[in-house]
């Protein structure tokens, strides 16, 4: 679960895991986007990473996707607490028992079920092993919905004119920002009768969210998928063209983030 909340004027996102070691910490992130050991994944005596003389883990919050290699990684760990070289805590995609027991012994605060892509080198973080809760200072949440509009084999994306707030010039599926007290599914029925003209769209699937970070912005995306009879469409300001296109020609666009994850989660391989 994600949640957008200011504090002092600034923004914050809250992202709720589940608490597998207690404890609080507060600390810049170190982030790799791939499984890993503390046995021979990095320096005891230093903290740095294996193969970098500049990025290290000691003192900071360290997310990876899951720890692997053998159990010698919790004594690693005890080690690297006596040396000073220890993260203040970790962040997983998935706890193992290797990297549980390691902070459990350690009592450092580890949560999972985070998902590390929206985290950045560098965020400032405060970590609540206790609750589950990850905060991410000056990070926004937006929620948005973007709906591919099928007709036979292909489907329809826009150009995005320099009229419109973000990602100007760039091709995207029907799009919206989600207001508060709507549904995904309004907003998605209301985009396509603004930015399209159509209003007898019928829905094929629903899509789970999905999440992009792009600069100090996390966009939730709920993923639509509707078919129409008429190609003809008419578009508003938002957009200065659109291309009726196959799935395999995408690449040859340059898109707004996160649109070849929607078209996967949507279409079929």
């Amino acid at each position: 679960m994600l949640e957008h909340r200011g504090v002092d004027g600034d923004d914050h996102l809250i992202v709720q895991g589940r608490g597998i070691s207690k404890g609080m910490a507060e600390g810049d992130i170190v982030v790799i986007e791939s499984p890993f050991s503390f046995l021979g994944g990095v320096d005891q005596s230093s903290g740095l990473l294996q193969g970098s003389d500049s990025i290290g883990i000691a003192g900071r919050v360290f997310a990876f996707t899951v720890g692997k290699g053998s159990t010698v990684g919790s004594y690693t760990m005890l080690e690297m607490k006596r040396r000073g070289t220890l993260p203040v805590a970790i962040l997983n995609t998935i706890a193992e028992p290797i990297v549980t027991t390691g902070a459990v012994l350690c009592r450092i605060p580890l949560v999972d079920s985070i998902d590390v892509s929206v985290l950045r080198n560098g965020d400032r973080v405060i970590v609540d092993g206790t609750r589950g809760v990850v905060e991410i200072k000056g990070v926004e949440l937006k929620d948005v919905v973007t709906c591919i509009l099928t007709n036979g084999d292909k489907f329809l994306i826009l150009k995005r004119s320099e009229k419109v707030g973000t990602y100007k010039g760039k091709w995207a599926g029907v799009s919206g920002f989600v207001e508060a007290g709507e549904e995904p599914m309004q907003t998605a029925i209301k985009e396509m009768s603004e930015e399209a003209n159509v209003i007898d769209a019928r829905l094929l699937k629903k899509a789970n969210a999905i999440l992009i970070r792009s600069g100090d912005i996390v966009w939730k995306i709920h993923p639509f998928l509707f078919a129409i009879d008429d190609v003809r469409v008419e578009t508003n300001w938002e957009h200065t063209e659109h291309r009726w296109i196959l799935a395999e020609n995408l690449r040859e666009f340059d898109t707004v983030p996160g649109l070849d994850k929607v078209i996967r989660a949507l279409l079929p391989a």
